[in-house]
């Protein structure tokens, strides 16, 4: 039989491959994924409740609308970086995770003047690239015009420290990717490699002691997560606060793998779609021993976290001398205003995260403790290029580089409060790769509370 056959067989049975699924009575699959996933988040004063009604119906149009502009769907980063920590260069086997970019001319022109917009022609220009590239390439092509403007952005940068370990920009491996066209969706990268990854950052940056077991720890003794909850209880609450975040993380691209998930590939048609099986294996409280409510609120804590971060930072872009430059005077003047509105309304949430309880007490303490959360983090946007998936690795660049500019925006607040209405913001910076990687970010967290709604309402209604 051909590979190609073969593959096609496979992704077929995929469902066929998974552990059965329990089965009860009309909505019992949904209470075992959402039981749990209800009331207060642990640490905050928020609910879930408030955060879906305040996410799916206000914020999630608008902030879907501000990243499929010009500014906001370039993203530079260098996905030829060699893995820091250990010598495995064997990069994802399956077909679509290979990187293939796409030929120039079947790349949409990415900025023109102010009459161009993506027509019709070149937006099916973009889907006939996206149908013949693999599921897990990148597709690094620009235009001539977007090359020209990108130079034209970095003169309107600011640079500062970050919370991350930050591409080069000016290497010449360093590319820009239109986002739009590498969305984050379903692979084929599983198996021993992306739990190495996983395992890595939960197992030596997460502050979790050796002889502490981590629930559902492959090939370890498993107590029920008694030991390690235990644990996780009695730290102080940056650290708890520091797993949370990575956990949420870790739930909210599992999301998004089971919402774009492949669920035909022929020669005809690629088909894309929710994999109700794939979202149970990872978040079923049977199947997952009670882990997968406890990923899922974790998910609300990154949430709020990172919209904590966008009303604090509104200052920065408040300044009238601020600009999203693409060389579009009358477009980048509307993008801000709606950027604008999206941080007025990320204010305007009435039961925001208190983190003034962060690092507060003894001041050399605190410091010091900042500075371990900083350089574990840090430690774990490194890790990223150890990635093997190559679409893979650049959500997961930008979505950790994303959460350490939130990191750094929360422990700036002196700072930012220092900033003059006009002139340049010498204390407090943000770069254009941290503002893409922020709001991209965030837009993830957004997407994924979103799709649960989607997949309450369609195990709700399983037999």
């Amino acid at each position: 039989m051909a590979a190609g056959a073969g593959l096609l067989r496979a992704l077929g049975l995929a469902a066929l491959l998974l552990p059965a699924v329990p089965r009860g009575p009309p909505g019992g699959a949904e209470r075992r994924c959402f039981c749990q996933v209800t009331g207060h988040i642990d640490d905050c004063t928020c609910d879930v409740e408030t955060i879906d009604a305040f996410n799916n119906y206000k914020l999630f149009p608008r902030l879907n609308e501000l990243l499929e502009s010009d500014y906001f769907r370039y993203y530079k980063v260098n996905l030829k970086k060699p893995c820091p920590f250990w010598n495995d260069n064997s990069h994802c086997g399956i077909r679509d995770c290979a990187v293939k970019p796409c030929p120039t001319d079947e790349v949409p022109n990415g900025i023109r003047s102010a009459s161009y917009k993506y027509s019709e022609e070149a937006s099916n220009h973009a889907e006939e690239c996206e149908e013949a590239n693999r599921l897990g390439a990148v597709d690094e092509s620009l235009s001539k015009e977007t090359q020209r403007a990108m130079l034209q952005w970095t003169r309107h940068d600011d640079s500062s420290d970050s919370f991350c370990e930050a591409d080069d920009i000016h290497s010449p491996d360093a590319e820009y990717v239109d986002l739009l066209l590498n969305p984050e969706r379903y692979t084929g990268y599983k198996g021993p490699d992306a739990w190495k990854i996983w395992n890595s950052i939960y197992e030596e940056n997460c502050f979790k002691p050796q002889n502490v077991k981590r629930p559902l720890a492959s090939g370890r003794g498993d107590d029920g997560g008694h030991m390690f909850y235990k644990w996780l209880k009695g730290v102080c609450i940056e650290k708890r606060a520091f797993y949370k975040l990575i956990s949420g993380l870790h739930a909210s691209i599992n999301i998004h793998l089971s919402a774009r998930y492949l669920l035909q590939d022929t020669w005809s048609e690629k088909k894309w779609g929710p994999n109700v099986t794939e979202f149970q294996q990872r978040f079923d409280e049977v199947l997952t021993r009670g882990e997968g409510p406890r990923r899922l609120k974790n998910l609300y804590f990154l949430y709020l976290i990172e919209l904590r971060a966008l009303s604090k930072v509104l200052p920065f872009f408040d300044r009238p001398g601020f600009q999203l430059y693409t060389g579009n005077k009358s477009h980048d003047a509307e993008i801000k205003n709606l950027l604008l509105e999206i941080l007025h309304l990320a204010k305007s949430f009435p039961l925001h995260f208190d983190e003034n309880s962060f690092f507060a007490g003894n001041k050399k303490e605190a410091a010091k403790l900042k500075e371990e959360f900083r350089l574990h983090f840090k430690n774990i946007t490194r890790i990223m290029d150890c990635v093997g998936c190559f679409k893979c690795r650049l959500w997961g660049k930008l979505q950790t580089q994303g959460l350490g500019t939130v990191l750094k925006i929360l422990f700036s607040e002196n700072l930012i409060g220092k900033i003059p209405e006009s002139g340049p913001s010498y204390g407090f910076q943000l770069t254009r790769q941290e503002i893409v990687a922020l709001f991209n970010a965030f837009g993830r967290v957004s997407t994924s509370v979103r799709e649960l709604e989607n997949f309450r309402n369609i195990l709700r209604n399983m037999q």
